[in-house]
């Protein structure tokens, strides 16, 4: 039987790598554009898990019409990483995390439409509660001082939700037939196909040259521990648990992510923020009870 502590052990951790991504992410941002940030972070993951796929003796046996479905995955991936990353430009990292919980609503209310996969009305009060949270985070407090413009950030953010909502659906319902590992150091190498011609030239070159020791940290982090470590720690988790266990775990990402700012990039936390987030998290959770 295997160990309990360690067990939990690894998906806590990822849920700690990816809630501290934000942060790491927003501090790149003061160097280099999305595009380069998501391609240096790609680039890494991809060495990484290369080297562990080696290390592992992992069949490199590339499957041809299986790469139709990849593709189609990492071009959502690619376009959900490039609004997230741009609207941590114009709002905090502390409300990215918030925001970014609302996947899962998302996903069912996508899932209804495409699949007709059903909705109780246990659901549907969660994904009333979960908007109601979003809309009061936001806004502050206030729901008529809502801007467009103003709030951009915020809502490219909750447009990326919307994305990996697409993405979660597309990846459920198609069949891979590739081990985790794989399925991941594939999608990450056609991502960076996709990037690549838009991302070589003299300005990138330029900008990692005169990158600061905080950027290179910040890109390390998210390409190895974030694009790497944290995939492969949750896939063996999957392995060891029901998946609703682990999936719960994610519900402390935005708590992680909200610390992580206040500590690191001085974000304020207030009583309207942390309020709205709790109503967030309750509004997913009911979602995902079934």
């Amino acid at each position: 039987m295997k160990n309990k502590p360690a067990v939990y052990l690894k998906p806590l951790l990822a849920t700690i790598f990816w809630g501290v991504s934000f942060i790491a992410t927003k501090t790149a941002l003061s160097e280099l554009t999305p595009v380069m940030i998501i391609i240096f972070r790609l680039l890494l993951g991809i060495s990484f898990l290369t080297i562990l796929a080696v290390y592992t003796k992992k069949d490199f046996t590339i499957k041809l019409k299986q790469h139709a479905f990849i593709f189609l995955l990492a071009a959502i991936a690619v376009f959900h990483l490039w609004i997230q990353v741009t609207g941590l430009q114009y709002t905090s990292a502390a409300n990215t995390g918030w925001i970014i919980g609302t996947a899962p609503v998302f996903i069912a209310i996508m899932g209804m439409i495409f699949f007709k996969e059903k909705i109780n009305l246990k659901q549907l009060a969660g994904i009333i509660i979960a908007f109601a949270g979003l809309f009061f985070l936001i806004s502050k407090g206030d729901i008529t001082s809502i801007d467009f413009i103003s709030n951009k950030g915020d809502f490219l953010v909750l447009a990326s939700s919307f994305t990996w909502g697409a993405y979660s659906i597309v990846n459920k319902k198609i069949s891979l037939s590739y081990p985790p590992l794989m399925t991941i150091l594939y999608l990450f190498i056609m991502m960076a196909v996709i990037l690549l011609p838009v991302t070589v030239n003299r300005e990138t070159l330029l900008r990692l040259e005169h990158l600061s020791s905080v950027g290179w940290i910040s890109i390390l982090f998210l390409g190895i521990f974030c694009s790497g470590i944290s995939y492969v720690l949750w896939a063996q988790s999957l392995k060891d648990m029901d998946s609703s266990k682990v999936g719960a775990f994610l519900y402390f990402e935005p708590f992680v992510t909200v610390f992580s700012a206040w500590i690191f990039l001085r974000e304020n936390i207030t009583l309207v923020m942390l309020v709205s987030g709790i109503i967030i998290i309750i509004g997913v959770i009911i979602v995902n009870r079934n």
